[in-house]
């Protein structure tokens, strides 16, 4: 029997070997859509992070009695009650944000990001290593968010969270906040992280 992991490793996971975005290339549509700046890249990090964490400790508490013929549909019934949450917290706290951010909040129930963890780990393990878990991987997702969000925000308009950074010297590179600047920029982080891993794996 394969032994369990730490519970620091099931945190730390999500950070990088396991990283939803970066590895396995998952919850792409709002990475793309929404990370034309950094606050927008945080606003919905938090909101799925939010909802995979409290999801995942739900769905892990009550797994013994959900019948397994109705299990997808019982974790979209749980995940949808905590995006709906999130969708009214922003709407009433962040007006701006949520009207920048769009349909892509009340899209995270159908996210493959926090479904897949419900199916893969949430339903199989105990309330605390799912809360880890998720927790890890919605650090991870975040944190991809925000950098890309910045990298497209820096170069497309000088700025990182509406702090300029690039002088008036610089010349905004428009295409950065536009949905090719999205594929482009994460497609150079995804590369990126391949090379590190390969480097890592070699030595």
């Amino acid at each position: 029997m394969a032994k369990k992991a730490t519970l620091m490793r099931e945190y730390a996971k999500g950070l990088w070997d396991e990283n939803p975005v970066l590895i396995s290339l998952l919850g792409l549509c709002p990475t793309l859509a929404v990370t034309n700046s950094a606050i927008n890249g945080i606003a919905m990090g938090l909101a799925t992070t939010f909802v995979v964490v409290s999801s995942s400790v739900i769905i892990s508490s009550i797994r013994k009695v959900i019948p397994h013929q109705v299990r997808i549909a019982s974790y979209i019934v749980v995940i949808a009650t905590f995006v709906t949450v999130a969708d009214r917290f922003l709407a009433a706290f962040t007006p701006e944000i949520s009207k920048a951010l769009g349909p892509y909040v009340p899209l995270i129930v159908v996210n493959c990001l926090i479904l897949g963890r419900q199916e893969a780990f949430s339903s199989k393990n105990s309330p605390g290593r799912s809360f880890l878990d998720a927790l890890g991987m919605g650090t991870g997702f975040l944190l991809v968010l925000f950098v890309l969000g910045a990298i497209r925000e820096l170069l497309g308009s000088g700025s990182i969270l509406n702090f300029t950074i690039l002088g008036d010297w610089f010349m905004p590179w428009m295409v950065m906040i536009l949905p090719p600047g999205a594929f482009l920029t994460l497609g150079l982080l995804i590369g990126l992280s391949n090379w590190i891993n390969e480097r890592r794996a070699e030595a």
